[in-house]
């Protein structure tokens, strides 16, 4: 299609007077140029999900394997925590709630300077569970440098590295180790539950788009061992395999997760091993998180380029899940611009007035729905397209920042109790 269409701008420029060959050649170049991006943005969010559903429909449905009571990984729990005093009482507890053999149980709380009380909660539970160790570091290091930390104190032969807000199952602890069973698997993520939904912001919309990559990230792995990412809330990983974090790196889960694969083995999903977390409803701050992230993925690109032209599917997956929607939003700009140029130039071509259209309208509906919001109107469709604008916004002003540089991987955690 691409060389038919550049085939047609040449032979018009041959052709015709210079004035007409000009207009010619650059519409032949936005019409290349609107479909390319056009495609790359239909490919991440709709052609890529849909082959990988179906791919998994007909993958073969094995069991995970039973794993004995003594054949049970050593497990060291790894928190970075700053300033989580409301949460990591509760989350110490979904923890010692699993039941996990005491002698293959240690829980490392790295507390990154905190201020609040935190440092004194872990310590009383400290008394009552000798299995929680606390870790006071007095400068604020970022999640990255104390998870390395944490680490190197480590015993276990498997690091389970969690959020403070991120609660666990009863049977969260034993799911994960069975991901291991597989010697092939290096790290294992869990299932995130959502909790907390409210219609006034985007909590609704976000657990849509988190129960989307679930899906997407467990086909990945069970079909090519190729997950793309563990949510970050809650995996685990061999610590034999786990390679440290560079310190200004804002996306950590993604890097150890890379690094895995790097090494030839397998990132998996485990429906099995079931965590919750209270999803978030501010979009300003969920605004914020984003830009971080984004910010990270970056990073993490220049990182693993050369993953792109890795087999046994992981390029395939980088590419299409990830790469391609972190540059969404130049791709959406693209669109709005040729579109654009195409209806000024040459009116009346149906196909680029509807994209056009359809795209500007789309930025105006953000502003709509922000003036029904405050009137207390709460229409999903609507909250659904400005959480896709403002996320692709994020991402754009992540790749900015990137560009600029990052000087500390140090950041606030997310707002609990939103």
């Amino acid at each position: 299609m691409l060389f038919l269409l550049i085939s047609t701008s040449i032979s018009v420029n041959l052709n015709g007077n210079d004035d007409l060959c000009t207009a010619d050649m650059i519409l032949s170049v936005c019409m290349i140029l609107c479909v390319m991006a056009l495609l790359c943005l239909l490919h991440t969010y709709v052609f890529f999900p849909l082959l990988m559903r179906g791919l998994l429909y007909f993958s073969s449905d094995k069991k995970q394997p039973a794993i004995a009571e003594n054949e049970l990984p050593h497990l060291s729990i790894l928190i970075a925590a700053h300033n989580e005093v409301k949460v990591i009482g509760d989350k110490l507890q979904s923890i010692i709630d699993n039941q996990y053999p005491e002698d293959k149980l240690e829980i490392l709380v790295g507390s990154d300077s905190s201020t609040d009380g935190t440092d004194e909660q872990v310590d009383l539970l400290s008394k009552k569970f000798p299995c929680i160790k606390l870790f006071r570091f007095n400068n604020r290091s970022g999640k990255p440098a104390i998870i390395n930390q944490l680490a190197n104190q480590s015993v276990g032969t498997v690091l389970v590295i969690t959020d403070a807000n991120v609660f666990f199952d009863k049977d969260t602890l034993r799911q994960l180790a069975m991901s291991f069973k597989n010697n092939s698997v290096g790290l294992a993520d869990t299932r995130m539950v959502n909790t907390g939904l409210k219609k006034s912001g985007i909590s609704h919309q976000e657990k849509a788009y988190i129960s989307s990559e679930v899906v997407t990230k467990y086909a990945e792995g069970k079909i090519w061992g190729c997950m793309m990412g563990p949510f970050g809330g809650c995996y685990a990983v061999r610590k034999e395999l786990y390679q440290p974090v560079p310190e200004k790196n804002l996306v950590d889960d993604f890097y150890v997760s890379m690094k895995v694969l790097e090494q030839g083995y397998q990132c998996v999903s485990n429906p099995d091993a079931v965590v919750y977390e209270e999803v978030s409803n501010n979009l300003k701050i969920e605004y914020h998180r984003k830009t971080r992230i984004a910010t990270g993925n970056f990073q993490n690109l220049k990182a693993f380029s050369h993953l792109l032209w890795k087999g046994k599917g992981i390029g395939f997956c980088f590419l299409s899940h990830k790469v391609l929607r972190w540059l969404g939003p130049l791709f959406l700009i693209t669109v709005l611009i040729c579109s654009g140029i195409m209806v000024l130039i040459n009116g009346g071509n149906l196909f680029f007035e509807i994209l056009f259209t359809g795209i500007s309208l789309s930025l105006l509906m953000v502003l709509f729905d922000r003036i029904l919001n405050l009137a207390g109107i709460h229409l999903s469709l609507l909250r659904l397209n400005t959480h896709f604008i403002v996320m692709n916004i994020a991402l754009l002003k992540g790749l900015i920042r990137y560009l600029k540089g990052v000087n500390s991987g140090v950041w606030q955690p997310t707002e609990r109790h939103q």
